[in-house]
């Protein structure tokens, strides 16, 4: 068993939780009496000096007592005197305001559609903001609280349901019967950079003729092959009297 906590201990709180105030765990049992296990040990672990709670300590509770103080049916838990639950049915004197809380993701959904219940599990309602906000944390870590004005509300169809002392159930809470925080403003979309329109010159391999090209001015020729010969001839003509002028 727990490091704190006897087996003794884990059995008279099951008793009390299960059996007479659920309600004070923000726990609803079903028409037969039943809370789902995971839920159980969620509420339990929220208050103080037991967190150590876990599945294998129900199974020790049901193997040590000679007369079973809890029954469990897969993945349900229930007490077995449950003589003193609070009797489910239509809540007749109720407060004028009820809380009850959202996921963050959910309640834009919900400023518009209204509030539904889940196929099994339905909505939870409550006179405490604490306890709305308790509940709403085993759904979401920063869960939205709803202020629900209840006589809207049933004018609009709600049924609300007595759920033990504190908690109120229903099937839904219509749109425009409750109110919440601004949604948080949107953050207006980063402009997209105009794409750069590609040259249709330009292509993968290719090149461009830059037909813009200088003219460059005629080169010199040089000399023509007239005035070639006859610079031939006369320096002939200079080597042959060079020649005679020679003594031998």
């Amino acid at each position: 068993m727990g490091q704190k906590k006897s087996v003794k201990q884990v059995a008279k709180l099951l008793a009390y939780t299960l059996g007479r105030r659920p309600d004070e765990f923000g726990l609803v049992p079903d028409a037969e009496g039943f809370v789902k296990i995971k839920t159980l040990l969620k509420a339990l672990k929220e208050e103080p000096g037991w967190g150590f709670l876990r599945r294998s300590h129900l199974d020790e509770i049901l193997a040590v007592f000679p007369e079973p103080i809890i029954e469990i049916r897969n993945d349900r838990i229930r007490a077995v005197d449950r003589e003193h639950l609070a009797e489910a049915g239509p809540a007749a004197d109720m407060p004028p305001v009820l809380f009850t809380c959202v996921r963050q993701r959910a309640y834009p959904h919900a400023l518009e559609k209204g509030v539904r219940a889940a196929d099994t599990e339905p909505v939870l309602l409550s006179a405490s903001k604490e306890m709305a906000i308790r509940i709403g944390k085993r759904l979401d870590p920063d869960p939205v609280l709803l202020t629900v004005s209840t006589p809207e509300a049933r004018k609009r169809g709600s049924v609300f349901c007595k759920a033990g002392e504190t908690l109120y159930s229903t099937r839904e809470i219509p749109a425009g019967t409750f109110t919440g925080p601004p949604l948080p403003k949107e953050k207006p979309s980063a402009s997209p950079k105009p794409k750069k329109t590609p040259d249709p010159r330009k292509s993968a391999g290719s090149f461009i003729l830059d037909l813009a090209v200088k003219k460059e001015a005629p080169k010199s020729r040089g000399k023509s092959k007239k005035e070639n010969t006859r610079s031939w001839k006369r320096d002939r003509k200079r080597l042959r009297r060079e020649k005679e002028k020679l003594p031998f």
